[in-house]
């Protein structure tokens, strides 16, 4: 098994890249979406969140309002420091579960938005950086994602630089042109991750 570990910033198109990877038959295992489980109505994490942020960032229905936490986290890197201490580990455990799922031959990939930043690179085999300019990033988050700037902005600076994921990286894909020039990419990546897990 080759453990992949697929990392980029937001805006940078991470999530399209995890999408075609999984098409092409990598066994996923994606972060942002186990986060969002480990604080799903019911969970101990949510309720640990509550205890830590208040039931403000809670919506009507209960589940969390993740927008509202944004609003709070990425503004205060205390506040953000103290929502990844209750959220990391629910999610380090999780993802090592479904891990165990995978078969000898198969390349596993994790897709952990915040790999640079929590110094996970040799946990894996090799990176992959999913890379774009801050500029190509920002115009995504507002125009496509309809984020204010301000906030794009916040997120932008609340992870690590372009520089920092681009020293860990072993394979990069170059996500500032269209989408059309990004699948030929992906697809030649996948190829040099299926020749790497066979000689595994």
């Amino acid at each position: 098994m080759l453990k992949v570990g697929l990392t980029g910033g937001i805006g940078a198109g991470k999530s399209e890249v995890s999408r075609l990877l999984d098409s092409y038959g990598a066994v996923l295992v994606d972060a942002d979406l186990i986060a969002r489980e480990v604080v799903a109505p019911g969970t101990p994490g949510l309720a640990a969140v509550v205890a830590e942020f208040g039931e403000e960032v809670l919506l009507p229905d209960g589940a969390l309002d993740r927008p509202k936490l944004g609003s709070v986290v990425f503004a205060d890197p205390a506040r953000l420091a103290a929502l990844n201490a209750i959220v990391h580990p629910l999610v380090r455990d999780r993802s090592a579960e479904l891990e165990r799922l995978a078969g000898p031959g198969d390349v596993l990939v994790n897709d952990v938005p915040l790999l640079a930043e929590n110094g996970l690179a040799k946990v894996f085999d090799l990176v992959v950086v999913v890379d774009a300019a801050e500029a190509t990033r920002l115009d995504r988050l507002v125009r496509l994602r309809g984020m204010p700037e301000r906030e794009a902005r916040a997120r932008m600076a609340a992870q690590s630089s372009r520089e920092d994921r681009l020293a860990i990286a072993d394979l990069v894909i170059d996500n500032d042109g269209p989408l059309e020039a990004l699948e030929p990419q992906v697809r030649e990546v996948w190829a040099e991750l299926r020749r790497r897990a066979r000689r595994s």
